[in-house]
């Protein structure tokens, strides 16, 4: 069996697809498993790390601020989304998969499309609560669908054909030990706090846990606080903590990467982050109470009605970045501290989300597609 795989774009596109394809070389072992996107997005990085034949198709998106830059922009992307039928097409003649599988980003779009029109079997998965563009124009051509939550059943506009099989995460967040993860860190009885903003940082997440740490370290509360600033991030929350009269310590550890995420999660008590759908799976599969800050900048405001889902269940506080303060952060964080067991209850809530056998639910519904025992 030979599969395509087509995603692009960022993590919670391309990590869910990795995944999906390790499941079915788990699951059969002589399956070749290729993959399609752009050679110069974090896709291409990712998946030749993990060792899969990359194939290139250059799909870009439209920028809505029509800067002079992004004029230029758009006039590539429309010459490339011209293009991106026929190279789809030479690509699937090519290569011949029995089957492909659409993860999102605008890549997936001209493959996907092209091969449910030349009769190949074909399978999407919507990581998000509110669907994006391209798997809602794919939804009606393709034979299997994948949702990551009830949410998104219903706008994807094909319910008898559509799977919740949750957002498939990695091994490893699974396989950590949370007292040792606790222990060498060092933290002992404290709460451990986790904040970050994705590995290039957000400004506005920097800010407002600058404001935290000031208050945290004045208050001496029993707190263990790992940040990570991203790339950008770092000179920023040098000055701010000079600003604020902070510092780095025992009870506050600033890092520009988190390249330890699944031991980190672990050990942490509350997550303060972004609210993409990768993030919020791992979450959920660990039980972590969180408090999100979705993304403004993100299509049809995704992270937002993400998050959602998880303050619903009781398993995370919603801040919108159009109303974060360092005062509002601050009050959500004394909030959650002050009531004895309140993030160990939160945490609960959202492992009652969790999908554990989100790769099991895909695969069964793909061999059946395949006709495979």
């Amino acid at each position: 069996m030979r599969v395509l795989i087509a995603a692009g774009g960022t993590a919670g596109h391309i990590n869910p697809a990795l995944a999906i394809a390790g499941a079915i070389k788990s699951h059969c072992p002589a399956a070749e498993v290729h993959f399609a996107g752009r050679r110069g997005g974090m896709e291409y990085g990712l998946v030749t790390r993990a060792g899969y034949p990359f194939h290139h198709i250059e799909v870009n998106g439209i920028q809505r601020s029509l800067t002079p830059k992004n004029l230029l922009r758009n006039a590539q992307a429309a010459y490339h989304l011209a293009l991106s039928g026929p190279r789809a097409r030479r690509m699937l003649r090519q290569l011949r998969p029995d089957l492909v599988i659409g993860c999102g980003g605008y890549v997936s779009g001209p493959v996907v499309r092209c091969a449910a029109k030349m009769g190949m079997r074909t399978a999407i998965h919507e990581q998000n609560a509110f669907p994006g563009v391209t798997n809602k124009l794919l939804a009606k051509d393709v034979d299997v669908i994948f949702a990551a939550v009830p949410a998104a059943v219903e706008k994807l506009g094909a319910p008898e054909k559509t799977s919740v099989v949750g957002n498939p995460v990695r091994p490893e967040i699974f396989m950590q030990d949370r007292a040792l993860a606790r222990a060498k860190l060092g933290a002992g009885t404290r709460t451990v706090i986790l904040s970050f903003g994705g590995s290039l940082g957000a400004r506005r997440i920097n800010e407002v846990v600058a404001e935290l740490a000031a208050w945290e370290q004045a208050q001496q509360r029993p707190l263990l606080h790992l940040h990570a600033t991203g790339s950008r991030g770092v000179e920023l929350f040098e000055r701010l903590a000079k600003e604020k009269g902070f510092a780095s310590g025992d009870s506050l550890r600033v890092s520009e990467y988190i390249n330890n995420m699944p031991e980190l999660l672990a050990a942490a008590d509350l997550v303060i982050s972004r609210a993409g759908a990768l993030t919020l799976a791992e979450l959920e599969a660990v039980g972590r109470a969180a408090i999100l800050i979705p993304s403004p900048n993100v299509a049809e405001n995704h992270q937002y009605y993400n998050a959602l889902e998880l303050q619903k269940a009781g398993a995370a506080v919603v801040l919108e970045e159009k109303e974060l303060t360092g005062e509002a952060l601050i009050a959500q964080v004394e909030r959650l501290l002050s009531e004895p067991g309140k993030l160990a209850i939160m945490g609960k809530m959202a492992h009652t989300l969790a999908e554990p056998e989100s790769l099991e639910k895909i695969w069964a519904r793909l061999a059946a597609l395949m006709e495979l025992k």
